[in-house]
């Protein structure tokens, strides 16, 4: 426990869902939580501070550099630099499943606005505040169909596919600033937002015989991985991409 003590985690899409469990898990292990979130992180931070930790929410848009630049401002004015990054948010668990050539160009579009534009927003402008302070983590979450190419989400799968060769980048670009980049790619994961949606139950059904671990992943799953990376245990691990998926058979 603590092993995040005085440090600061800008987390995205921490409102709800996986976000939040990430949010409650780095908060427990004493970082000052940054929510920055496009939804109301309320209940989040309240529940955090209930349990005696530090957390703020920020409303952003990752997509807009203003957005992003303010909610910098506002997490350095409370806590100080940011020393880790969790770029989370993304579109996914409302998608509707459509052949590739039934997606609209606004479709395409909004995709690769939030889960690879924003990515590189938010990256971009945290980095500065890490290099204040001469390290940081950052970690990006991808998705594991981006190994499985599963059908009625190419808009998806691209946008993901994108955040792993965009991290490998970032890891050889940043290493000069210690600064360690890594992804971590899930699998389906029963989220609120998943949960709410039926069209994943087909999948979620097809995906509990090809695992070796045969349950439902939950997002405290992808805890331990998230907090490996962020802490001085990884501090010689950077470029890679760790599917946390329960052991799903890629062929």
């Amino acid at each position: 426990m603590a092993r995040l003590t005085d440090k600061t985690a800008v987390i995205t899409g921490a409102a709800q869902g996986i976000g939040a469990t990430f949010a409650r898990a780095f908060a427990a292990e004493g970082a000052n939580v940054v929510s920055a979130d496009i939804l109301d992180s309320a209940d989040v931070v309240s529940e955090i501070r209930a349990a005696g930790g530090n957390a703020i929410g920020v409303k952003t848009d990752i997509t807009d550099q203003n957005s992003v630049s303010a909610m910098l401002a506002q997490t350095e004015a409370e806590f100080g630099p940011v020393e880790i990054l969790l770029n989370n948010a993304a579109i996914f668990a409302n998608l509707q499943l459509k052949p590739l050539t039934e997606l609209s160009e606004l479709e395409w579009d909004t995709m690769m606005q939030v889960n690879v534009k924003g990515l590189w927003l938010v990256t971009k402008t945290v980095l500065v505040s890490m290099r204040k302070v001469g390290r940081g983590k950052v970690i990006n979450i991808s998705s594991g169909t981006v190994h499985k190419g599963p059908p009625g989400q190419l808009h998806y799968v691209a946008s993901k596919g994108a955040v792993i060769a965009m991290s490998r980048s970032m890891a050889r670009e940043l290493a000069g600033d210690n600064i360690c980049v890594n992804t971590i790619s899930p699998g389906l994961t029963m989220s609120e937002g998943v949960l709410a949606n039926p069209g994943w139950e087909p999948f979620r059904k097809s995906l509990l015989t090809a695992k070796m671990i045969q349950r439902d992943m939950q997002p405290h799953d992808l805890v331990g991985t998230a907090l490996f990376l962020a802490t001085e245990d990884s501090d010689f691990v950077t470029g890679q991409s760790i599917n946390v998926d329960g052991g799903v058979q890629l062929t």
